[in-house]
């Protein structure tokens, strides 16, 4: 019989414990003889493992199948437990409801609505500084396309000026948001502040290249017209020719143009306004508020300087110089109203009138020039004769230049008063009064009242000692009363130059200078007044002894004329 010889396996596919194994059970050659019986061994050994094996899984099987059945029991005991639970709190419910409802309402309602409040708030906070950040883009970046545009040798006027309408909207928009905050979220003003600082930046740009466009625009216009003024004495005999109005002449896009200027110049007017409103709340603004148009201050401005070249010559004529400018201010005055005060109603700045701004604008012009350079020449005049102790020529230059303004200021004020139109303040008789130079320099207003308290004292004085302006004669023999006295002249003489005063200080344009003014004119007047009537009254006191008539009307004389001024 064939036998097949079994060949051993390649040694490296042993494992480790094999050849271990091998190597311990196979060391000499007497135990390689006995390899039949460890095969028997071996063959044993894992008939042995074998059975083992069965075993366990036995084992294993009837274990889990004793873990499930007691899993099942675990299962149902939970859910017993779960369900009474469940019932527990639904019995519960009901009794502990009343409490809870309480608790809810006393501790965690108030810090949820709280809490709800705050979460609101920031998110309005979120959304308002949002919005304003977008408006102040949108000025920012119109301001920064305007300067763009200017720099740029052929940019389209018609854009530009759109471009500045739009920074106009966008800025009443924000100012209508920081208005609304201010008012209602006084808390955040920390964001108003920093919007503030923004737009101010932007304002510092846009104003001053829209008043520079705008003198662009008067430049093409022909403004200032040719002033046809004669400074002959002659004047009235030789009219000067008429010179055309500008802004009655100019049409086409040229007039266009100008109408959109001086109307965003109103609005950026009525704007920088309403921000001083806001700002200034619970001051005093009405000072602050009202600021002269800034339109009808770049018409005034280059007039005023084409003015002051004649001015120059008229140093010892200044009759000319306020003919002149009654002339100019008459001329124009109602351009004013038929032309640019509807511009000035469409942009909806309240409160102003092109007359009354036109004529303020003009006198005060005239009266910067007084105070710059008339009145210090005058002043100086006064400190040489002074010294010198001559003849006060300046005095006599000073009282007729006082009484030019004070008529100035009268035919002025008659064109105000044309159109029915009153300052909104009584202080506001300031602004177009040429005396308005004494409110910044009340010295020189001292100065004045003392000149005119020398000049009525020189005028009084020679009717004072004529003796006839103290006796008056008297009909009819004894006098019953004084209503059958007639007053002296010296009595007349004396209230015609106290009226002259206060008729003066009427055309002072405030309240206090003009009381200031009457203290220093008037009262000294009556008080000199009133020491020559005591000296009178002394010198009549030795005279009541005597009995006839003449001494008694004497005595008389004095002691009624007490009796008539005591009243004032």
């Amino acid at each position: 019989m064939d036998t097949k010889v079994q060949t051993l396996p390649p040694i490296t596919s042993l494992s480790p414990s094999v050849l271990s194994f091998l190597h311990h059970k196979l060391l000499s050659t007497d135990q390689l003889h006995r390899a039949s019986t460890l095969v028997s061994e071996l063959h044993t050994r894992c008939f042995d493992l074998d059975q083992s094996l069965t075993d366990l899984n036995h084992r294993l099987e009837s274990t889990l199948l004793s873990y499930a059945s007691y899993s099942d029991r675990i299962d149902a005991l939970y859910a017993n437990i779960n369900s009474k639970l469940t019932h527990l709190r639904s019995s519960t419910r009901i009794s502990d409801g009343l409490g809870r409802s309480e608790q809810i309402l006393a501790e965690e309602l108030p810090s949820l609505a709280k809490e709800v409040a705050r979460v609101e708030t920031v998110r309005m906070y979120a959304e308002t500084a949002l919005k304003l950040d977008t408006l102040v883009g949108d000025i920012e970046d119109a301001v920064s396309s305007t300067i763009n545009r200017n720099l740029r040798k052929h940019s389209s006027t018609q854009n530009s000026e759109d471009v500045r309408l739009l920074a106009i909207k966008s800025l009443k928009l924000t100012e209508d948001v920081l208005a609304s905050v201010t008012k209602t979220r006084s808390q955040w003003a920390h964001l108003v502040s920093a919007v503030d600082h923004r737009v101010d930046r932007a304002l510092a740009i846009l104003r001053p290249q829209a008043i520079a466009d705008h003198r662009a625009l008067l430049t093409s216009l022909g403004w200032p017209p040719p002033l046809s003024m004669s400074n002959s004495s002659d004047s009235d005999a030789r009219k000067p020719a008429e010179v055309p109005n500008p802004l009655f002449t100019m049409q086409g896009d040229l007039k266009h143009q100008y109408c959109e200027n001086f109307i965003a110049l109103c609005c950026l007017q009525e704007l920088q306004r309403r921000r001083k409103s806001r700002q200034l709340a619970g001051h005093n603004r009405e000072v602050a508020l009202h600021q002269p148009l800034w339109s009808i201050e770049e018409l005034v401005n280059p007039l005023a300087i084409a003015s002051q070249r004649h001015f120059s010559k008229w140093v010892d004529k200044p009759e000319f110089m306020f003919a002149l400018v009654y002339k100019i201010t008459r001329e124009y005055v109602d351009s004013m109203d038929e032309l640019l005060q509807p511009l000035v109603d469409e942009a909806m700045l309240s409160g102003y009138s092109c007359r009354e701004e036109w004529i303020s604008a003009m006198v005060s012009s005239l009266s910067t020039y007084l105070a710059k350079e008339i009145f210090p020449i005058y002043v100086g005049q006064l400190e040489e004769e002074s010294v010198t102790s001559g003849r006060s020529q300046g005095r006599i230059a000073w009282l007729h230049l006082v009484d030019l303004m004070i008529s100035f200021d009268k035919r002025v004020q008659s064109l105000v008063a044309q159109m029915g139109i009153l300052p909104s303040f009584q202080e506001d008789g300031k602004k177009i009064s040429s005396l308005s130079v004494f409110c910044d320099r009340p010295d020189w207003l001292d100065l004045w009242a003392e000149i005119e308290i020398t000049d009525m004292f020189d005028k009084l004085k020679p009717e004072m000692e004529n003796e006839r302006n103290w006796s008056t004669k008297i009909e009819g023999g004894v006098v019953s009363g004084s209503e059958d006295y007639k007053s002296p002249a010296i009595s007349s003489a004396f209230l015609r130059r106290l009226s002259s005063v206060v008729d003066r200080s009427r055309s002072v344009p405030t309240i206090y200078l003009r009381s200031r003014f009457i203290r220093l004119a008037g009262v000294p007047l009556v008080r000199k007044f009133l020491d020559c009537l005591f000296l009178r009254c002394q010198e009549a006191e030795g005279l009541t002894a005597l009995t006839d008539d003449d001494a008694l009307i004497k005595v008389q004389n004095p002691l009624m004329l007490v009796a008539i001024l005591s009243p004032f």
